[in-house]
């Protein structure tokens, strides 16, 4: 007779946590995505911003920002029973990157985040996910008072490799973030598959 604490035991072995990052520009959204989805309270390593940093920190369309993530943000969302995302919010501006080859070890994929009114800074994330064949979605956070635009034409305009998935999102809302996640799951199980077809054909 198997018990009800074997039971719950088999469970937990069985059910499958991923990773995934949470990247982008400075000021676009992360860690409130994180903040928005997890079901945990979550780590957050935000420091106020300083006039040290105004000479290294763009805060161009993003005026009203007062603070910054230092190392990561980290959340938890569990996507359907026995799947869980580990969730961590990438630090934005460049001189905190070299934490981004500590925090892509072992990722299944990554958002990049999107702000269409400063598209050029996701050329970075985007660059770096590409080279290290890590797979990725483009979501498209849309700020009130930004022109929206297709996902067609961001796509076009980020020179993204045909089939990378764009999506359009409110970084606030946790429904909205979850869609994202689920885009982002399925899209990274499809090239871990082909990767490994190709790898034994």
């Amino acid at each position: 007779m198997v018990s009800e604490n074997s039971d719950a035991t088999n469970v937990e072995t069985t059910a499958l946590a991923l990773k995934i990052l949470v990247a982008g520009g400075f000021g676009v959204g992360k860690t409130t995505m994180v903040g928005a989805v997890s079901e945990i309270r979550p780590l957050r390593t935000e420091e106020l911003l300083s006039e040290a940093g105004q000479s290294v920190d763009d805060t161009d369309g993003v005026d009203q920002k007062v603070t910054t993530t230092v190392a990561m943000d980290f959340g938890r969302i569990t996507i359907r029973s026995g799947l869980s995302l580990y969730l961590f919010g990438t630090p934005g501006q460049d001189r905190f990157w070299f934490l981004w080859d500590e925090l892509s070890q072992g990722a299944l994929g990554a958002v990049v985040l999107a702000d269409t009114r400063r598209l050029e800074d996701c050329f970075p994330a985007v660059d770096y996910f590409e080279h290290r064949h890590i797979p990725f979605v483009v979501a498209v956070n849309c700020f009130a008072g930004a022109r929206t635009y297709g996902a067609h034409d961001v796509s076009r305009a980020l020179d993204l490799d045909q089939g990378t998935p764009v999506v359009l999102c409110d970084a606030r809302d946790r429904d909205s973030g979850k869609e994202v996640l689920i885009r982002l799951v399925e899209y990274a199980g499809r090239m871990h598959t082909a990767r490994l077809l190709d790898s034994v054909g």
